[in-house]
């Protein structure tokens, strides 16, 4: 008679101690991961084992930008891939609940949940299976998908692309400056991201503030590389925000006025905030745009950005 497999248990780490036992499943984030608990951006209260045994079937954490801060996403979520169905969707969605509930306070929204995937995901069927599994997990508790990503890279040794001369560029000069270019820059948005908050009710200037805030106040690279695109006689044209976060130089954000768009204007703006970055001598840009987003992806290929990953992001519509 086969023995019956060990009774499933589904706790926390129980300090940095326990890295190795999280890493017996795999992940592209898994570089980061003693850093990230070092410098406070994880807890280990926030990661979360699924055992039978002594062998890891599933793992989940939640990442924070800030020391102290609360949960602000879910970036993994890994399944023993050898497992099958329905076991292994059961597994994972018993670790999720029971995870989710311990780490996000009752009554608080769940931090959205993003994975990053092969660039070809769709057509190889071992990596789409194990995308979908999780997926289906995820939807199972409520979530649903907002929006499929390109992750994009522009690397030294590549052309930096030259100054066309059509616009002229200055620095921001401080938190309005931005907001008053952001906030019409939501009008038409093709961002999944911006089109949520205004369908959730926010005013295009209470989208731009959230944007803002959120994103782009605790960057700790220098603001003088933010810059305002203009026309030779003043007019504002569009921004663009090249920055530092805690693992890459990347394009925080680059919007065209919706008066300018159509006239080629986002691979000039786009061409300065990669001008600044390389500047500073790195090895890479990164940047990602939305898979509808078409003009934006068709000019970071023109910059010489190349599409190295994909993205998705879901949400939960309730607390």
């Amino acid at each position: 008679m086969t023995p019956a497999p060990p009774e499933l248990t589904i706790r926390p780490l129980t300090g940095a101690d326990e890295l190795g036992l999280f890493q017996r499943l795999s992940y592209v984030l898994d570089h980061e991961l003693a850093d990230d608990l070092a410098t406070g951006r994880r807890r280990p209260e926030w990661m979360w084992v699924a055992l039978r045994g002594d062998h890891v079937v599933a793992r989940i954490a939640w990442w924070t930008g800030e020391k102290g801060g609360a949960p602000q996403l879910l970036d993994f979520f890994d399944l023993d891939d050898t497992l099958p169905e329905p076991e292994r969707g059961a597994i994972g969605l018993e670790l999720v609940e029971r995870a989710t509930a311990a780490v996000v306070p009752a009554g608080n929204a769940r931090p959205e949940y993003g994975r990053y995937l092969p660039p070809d995901w769709r057509e190889d069927p071992a990596s789409r299976e194990v995308v979908e599994a999780r997926i289906r997990v995820m939807e199972a508790t409520g979530a649903r998908l907002l929006v499929e990503r390109l992750r994009l890279e522009w690397r030294a040794g590549t052309p930096v692309p030259e100054d066309s001369g059509r616009l002229v560029f200055r620095p921001v000069t401080g938190r309005e400056d931005l907001l008053a270019l952001m906030t019409p820059v939501m009008e038409g948005t093709l961002d999944a991201h911006g089109r949520q908050d205004l369908a959730s009710g926010l005013s295009a200037r209470e989208a731009a503030e959230k944007q803002y805030d959120e994103e782009f106040a605790g960057l700790r690279s220098p603001r003088e590389w933010w810059r305002i695109a203009e026309l030779p006689g003043g007019e504002p044209v569009g921004f663009v925000v090249p920055a530092r976060n805690n693992y890459h130089p990347m394009i925080a954000y680059i919007g065209v006025l919706p008066a300018h768009r159509g006239h080629g204007y986002i691979d000039d703006v786009l061409a300065e905030g990669t001008r600044v970055l390389a500047a500073q001598g790195v090895e890479r840009i990164r940047a990602a745009t939305d898979l509808g987003n078409v003009p934006m992806a068709k000019s970071f290929a023109r910059l010489g950005y190349v599409n190295f990953e994909r993205a998705f992001d879901m949400v939960w519509d309730q607390p």
